[in-house]
């Protein structure tokens, strides 16, 4: 019996298949439910920036204003409205 039979092989190719279907549904997903504003829609996101790995700023727009997010590990937290222009 050898190291790497057939049913290892096929094992293999089927985990390495699988893994490849969950990150490409992954990516499909994200890409789809990016949220933007749409015509009429009260709450959207405008903008995502990296602050860092673990953490990410994020502009939202509800009712013709606009505020900041900080997101990450250690929770949530709204930094405030931006002044109207």
């Amino acid at each position: 019996m050898s190291f790497l039979d057939t049913s290892s092989m096929t094992q293999m190719v089927a985990a390495l298949g699988a893994v490849l279907l969950l990150i490409w549904g992954a990516s499909r997903f994200a890409g789809r439910h990016r949220a933007t504003l749409r015509p009429g829609g009260r709450l959207g996101v405008r903008s995502v920036c990296a602050v860092d790995p673990r953490r990410r700023l994020v502009l939202v727009a509800c009712d013709g204003r606009e505020g900041l997010l900080l997101t990450g590990p250690a929770g949530d937290q709204f930094l405030g409205w931006l002044p109207g222009a």
